[in-house]
């Protein structure tokens, strides 16, 4: 939904104490129940004023302070204008390697990759606070929220078992390098990230 969870430790791994949080019961699966009342979590601590909604101003405190990765212009890749701007020197073999060498910098993705928050989240949602608008009246409200995070685990949960296991979701994590290795994403590989088409309703 859009919350970062930071290393504090070499050791340490975020995504498992975000899942450990979520889930309440402990039993190891995450619910859509279990999802949706993290998210009512989350959404009160970027709800500042407590009126149940998200405000513009409000967003951008979340997109500037709580989680400033979400930007299109964070460090980790370079942004599609600048991608397709930049002016290319020498022959067609130069230009090829110096695009390899950028396709392994960031981590396997090519340079016009991932945006935002999808470069770290479960989904490719490059901003989950903002993408939760469902009317695009620039306001989030806690039904929105809530809906949103029914729909991502629906999106999330590809055998339509209603419940989510660490070890399921963990592959769905982008990879990054580790000790200095480059991770290489087969090439045309489809981003399996963004989900299944939801199933009909009975």
């Amino acid at each position: 939904m859009g919350e970062p969870f930071r290393s504090h430790a070499p050791d340490d791994d975020p995504f498992a104490r975000w899942f450990h949080q979520a889930d309440r019961n402990q039993d190891g699966m995450l619910t859509a129940d279990e999802m949706r009342s993290d998210a009512e979590r989350f959404f009160a601590r970027i709800d500042a004023n407590q009126d149940g909604r998200i405000d513009s101003e409000e967003r951008m405190t979340y997109e500037s302070e709580i989680a400033p990765e979400v930007q299109s212009g964070s460090q980790w890749k370079r942004r599609r204008q600048e991608s397709t701007a930049e002016p290319w020197l020498g022959d067609d073999s130069q230009r090829s390697e110096r695009h390899r060498r950028w396709a392994n910098d960031i981590d396997g993705y090519q340079p016009d990759g991932l945006q935002g928050a999808a470069r770290y989240g479960l989904l490719n949602l490059p901003e989950p606070v903002a993408g939760a608008d469902a009317d695009f009246d620039r306001f989030v409200s806690l039904d929105e929220f809530r809906r949103a995070a029914s729909y991502r685990f629906q999106l999330l949960d590809n055998d339509r078992s209603g419940r989510l296991s660490m070890q399921n979701l963990k592959v769905l994590l982008p990879s990054r390098p580790k000790e200095g290795k480059r991770v290489k994403r087969p090439k045309n590989a489809p981003d399996t990230r963004i989900g299944l088409p939801l199933p009909e309703r009975s």
